[in-house]
């Protein structure tokens, strides 16, 4: 079984100093990035590719770094609201903490009593990464360019640079030229 890191910025919003914080947890995690989307919801297919492909076995812990804890909906498709719910779902041993600094609900708001059953024993949360978590054989980040100040998303990207591959800071670049144009 694996072990995933999960980053969405958005997570540092309210965070003091937060490239400070990102470096922690990337230091903490001692992995290159393995991807960054700007989608959120094609994280969790990204993660079902690997295992799917052998690249990853299915992952025992997933530590969600996020504003939101993405099980807002039990719908079919996965999207930017629930693919921690499609995550829990298809890998029914692996355990979740969320790791959030200022909650603003729960998945009990969201889910229905039977899902809430089912995840409550393997679902968490709290402001930093549980006693004994295992360090993370994949790491994944999403921009949240609609939930981060521009200034804010360059500053992060430019922290998690040197954890990320050559291709990575290309991709990097360009989403700069398009959020500085846009923004």
């Amino acid at each position: 079984m694996s072990c995933i890191l999960d980053i969405d910025l958005d997570y540092f919003n309210l965070i003091e100093n937060p490239e400070k914080r990102l470096r922690e947890l990337l230091d903490w995690g001692n992995r290159r990035i393995a991807f960054i989307v700007e989608k959120q919801h094609k994280t969790f297919s990204r993660w079902e590719y690997r295992v799917k492909r052998g690249t990853l076995t299915p992952p025992s812990h997933i530590l969600h770094v996020d504003e939101h804890h993405d099980m807002m909906d039990q719908k079919r498709n996965t999207n930017i609201a629930n693919f921690m719910y499609h995550a829990m779902r298809t890998w029914k041993s692996s355990r979740v903490h969320w790791m959030v600094h200022h909650q603003i609900d729960s998945p009990e708001m969201w889910l229905g009593d039977d899902v809430r059953e089912l995840f409550s024993q393997r679902f968490t949360v709290g402001s930093n990464c549980p006693h004994g978590w295992p360090k993370p054989d994949i790491v994944s980040e999403f921009t949240s360019r609609n939930f981060v100040s521009n200034k804010l998303l360059q500053r992060l990207l430019e922290t998690a640079k040197e954890f990320m591959t050559t291709k990575q800071r290309t991709e990097m670049e360009k989403l700069k030229c398009r959020t500085s144009r846009s923004g």
